[in-house]
C-alpha cells in the first residue's frame, strides 16, 4: 500500500516509525500547504515526493491517505480523498461530531473504500486481554478510564499565547483531545449508556481543560476522566465484586494487574509495543486489502461522538437520543 501523509506534526512521524515496522505500508507522498514545512518533513523521513495542492497529491500513484490535520479539516480532506477512491486513516477525533462521521462513512461505502479512525486503544491487545481477564473480577459494577496529561502547550496559554491547541474555534477541548480515549474505551467495552452527565473547567478564552463524563448503565457506571491542563499517575481501573483490573495507560497500556479483594496481585503479562500505532497501521492496511468499508470500528466512532456530542451541549442527566448506529 502506497500511502500519503497529510499534516507534517509530531503525530504522524509517530505513525511513518510505526508504518515502518509493516512491510505492506509504503510512504511515498507528503501534502503540506507550505513548501518549504513539507521539503523539511519529507527530508526528515526519505519520503520522495511534496505536494501543496492537495487535489494533485491525491491524483498521485497513493493508495491510502493518513490525515492528521486539526478536526476541523478531518471530513473535507477524508471525503475528496474518497472520492479520488483512496482509502483513509484519520486520526482521532474523527470528526467534528456525530453527524460529520456519519457523512464520511457514506461516503467510504459509496466509494468502496476504508474509513477508519486512528484510535490506538481499538487496535491495541492489552484490551482483548482485559476482557479475558474480566470474569475474574466477577459482577462489573464500576470503570473508570483516566487520562491527565499537562500540555506543554499549556506554558504558552498561561504567559498569554493562544496555540491551535487550545483555540476552542478551531474545535479543540480537552474532550476531543484526550478525552476521548477514555470515552472511546468505555464505550467499546461497555456499550452505550443510558445517561450521561458531564462537567468541566473552562479556561479563559472558553477552552475546556478539563472534565468528567459520568455513564450509566442498567447495574454499573463508569467515568471518563481528563485533562490537558494536569498530570495524574493514576491507572484505569475495571471494578468488579471480586477484585479490580489495574490497566496503566489508557491510549498506551504499559502493563496491567488484578487486585482480588483478599489484597491479591496477579499480574497480566502483556509486554506493550515501543509504538503502539503499529497495530492501527496493520489492521488499517489488512481492511484495505479486503476492501472492507463495513468494518465494526465505524460503530465505535460514532458511538463516541455521539457521547461528546452530549457532553458539548452542557444538557446534564440526558438521555441518550443518537440514531442507532448500528444500522450504518
Amino acid at each position: 500500500m502506497k500511502l500519503g501523509i497529510v499534516g507534517s506534526n509530531f503525530i504522524s512521524d509517530w505513525l511513518i516509525e510505526a508504518a515502518g515496522q509493516v512491510p505492506e505500508a509504503e510512504i511515498c507522498a507528503v501534502y503540506s500547504r507550505k513548501q518549504e514545512t513539507g521539503d523539511a518533513f519529507a527530508g526528515r523521513h526519505g519520503i520522495p515526493n511534496v505536494y501543496t495542492d492537495y487535489d494533485k497529491f491525491l491524483e498521485s500513484e497513493i493508495d491510502a491517505v493518513y490525515i492528521a490535520t486539526p478536526t476541523y479539516a478531518h471530513c473535507g480532506q477524508a471525503i475528496e480523498a474518497m472520492k479520488h477512491k483512496k482509502h483513509v486513516l484519520c486520526e482521532k477525533i474523527l470528526a467534528v461530531n456525530e453527524r460529520e462521521a456519519a457523512a464520511m462513512f457514506t461516503c467510504a461505502e459509496e466509494n468502496g473504500v476504508v474509513l477508519l479512525e486512528a484510535m490506538r486503544p481499538d487496535f491495541d491487545p492489552a484490551y482483548n486481554l482485559i476482557r479475558e481477564h474480566l470474569p475474574k473480577i466477577g459482577k462489573l459494577r464500576r470503570v473508570t478510564a483516566e487520562y491527565c496529561q499537562y500540555s506543554s502547550r499549556y506554558d504558552k496559554f498561561r504567559q498569554g499565547e493562544v496555540l491551535n491547541a487550545f483555540n476552542p474555534e478551531l474545535s479543540n477541548a480537552a474532550i476531543m483531545d484526550i478525552g476521548v480515549y477514555c470515552i472511546h474505551t468505555l464505550v467499546r467495552m461497555l456499550g452505550m449508556p443510558k445517561e450521561i452527565k458531564a462537567i468541566s473547567t473552562k479556561l479563559e478564552n472558553g477552552f475546556e481543560g478539563s472534565g468528567i463524563v459520568l455513564m450509566q448503565y442498567d447495574d454499573m457506571m463508569a467515568e471518563a476522566v481528563y485533562s490537558k491542563i494536569t498530570d495524574s499517575v493514576n491507572p484505569g481501573i475495571f471494578q468488579g465484586e471480586e477484585g479490580s483490573i489495574l490497566i496503566y495507560g489508557i491510549a498506551m497500556p504499559q502493563s496491567m494487574e488484578i487486585v482480588y479483594r483478599d489484597g491479591k496481585r496477579e499480574a497480566i503479562p502483556y509486554t506493550p509495543a515501543p509504538n503502539n500505532m503499529v497495530y492501527e497501521v496493520r489492521e488499517f492496511v489488512r481492511l484495505a486489502q479486503e476492501k472492507c468499508s463495513g468494518h465494526p470500528y465505524r460503530k465505535y466512532s460514532l458511538d463516541t461522538l455521539c457521547v461528546t456530542d452530549e457532553d458539548r451541549t452542557g444538557l446534564y442527566f440526558m438521555r441518550i437520543q443518537c440514531y442507532n448506529s448500528t444500522s450504518v
